[in-house]
């Protein structure tokens, strides 16, 4: 009997973890199997002190094509279905990039947007149709794409239930970058690299305090900032010595994240 491959490949690179969704003959569409597989990881990540940065990213012609279909009724009959069907768990303040190339579309466009930042082949598209089918987005894409684009942009993406491409996802704000297809995992591997050189506790306490920001008044916002720059340098005083060494020395600093 042929074994049939791993619906989600896992790869540790250093402190880069890359989760790559492997279904390319259904587009990357999402089963049970895969969700469950997607929460396994995320937690590994998660609670990995080595593992400082993540990737998603897809194999074939789509990032994901979002729900499979086929399997919706499954997932929901459940009492407990997969945390991950809200598609990230939140308070995890590691940095989560989307490498996404071809199509992202419904769970996919939300899967994207889930995480903190998006770089995107040429040969992205991304949308929220369920519009089309008398639904809606119901794993964060009404939330989430607002606070991405302009009010005005994200109303017409939901409201028609139109794609739209790279370029005008660039334009838009909804990614930050726009490469070659086929430098798509490298170039985000090099913004994940980026990123490690900095000191890891306080991307996460920077990540923390945009996040928990967002809808408070900026006075509130301001403490908060203040505490968790209080926390940092508590949790974190190695990291704050080598950086400042590091400096004096005219060297990168090695983080340990201490």
């Amino acid at each position: 009997m042929v074994q049939k491959p791993e619906e989600i490949l896992w790869e540790k690179r250093g402190r880069i973890r890359i989760m790559t969704l492997n279904r390319p003959d259904a587009m990357n569409a999402l089963n049970p199997n895969m969700a469950r597989l997607q929460e396994q990881y995320f937690d590994e990540f998660a609670g990995d002190d080595e593992a400082w940065v993540l990737i998603f990213t897809g194999v074939g012609r789509a990032f994901s094509t979002g729900l499979d279909l086929a399997a919706v009724k499954e997932m929901f009959s459940r009492k407990n279905p997969p945390k991950s069907f809200a598609l990230l768990p939140p308070g995890v303040w590691k940095p989560v990039i989307a490498a996404v190339g071809g199509y992202a579309v419904g769970g996919g466009c939300e899967l994207a947007m889930a995480c903190d930042i998006r770089i995107a082949a040429d040969d992205a598209r991304f949308g929220l149709p369920e519009v089309k089918r008398a639904l809606m987005p119901g794993a964060g894409g009404c939330v989430r794409l607002p606070q991405n684009v302009s009010l005005g942009n994200a109303l017409m993406m939901l409201f028609t239930g139109d794609w739209i491409d790279a370029q005008e996802a660039y334009r838009t704000g909804l990614v930050q970058k726009v490469v070659p297809r086929d430098k798509l995992l490298d170039e985000t591997v090099q913004l994940a690299e980026k990123i490690c050189e900095n000191g890891p506790v306080a991307i996460r306490h920077i990540k923390e305090t945009v996040y928990r920001s967002l809808h408070i008044p900026i006075a509130d916002g301001l403490v908060l900032n203040n505490l968790l720059s209080a926390r940092n340098r508590q949790t974190a005083p190695e990291d704050m010595e080598e950086g400042i060494k590091a400096f004096a020395e005219k060297r990168k600093p090695a983080y340990k994240g201490k």
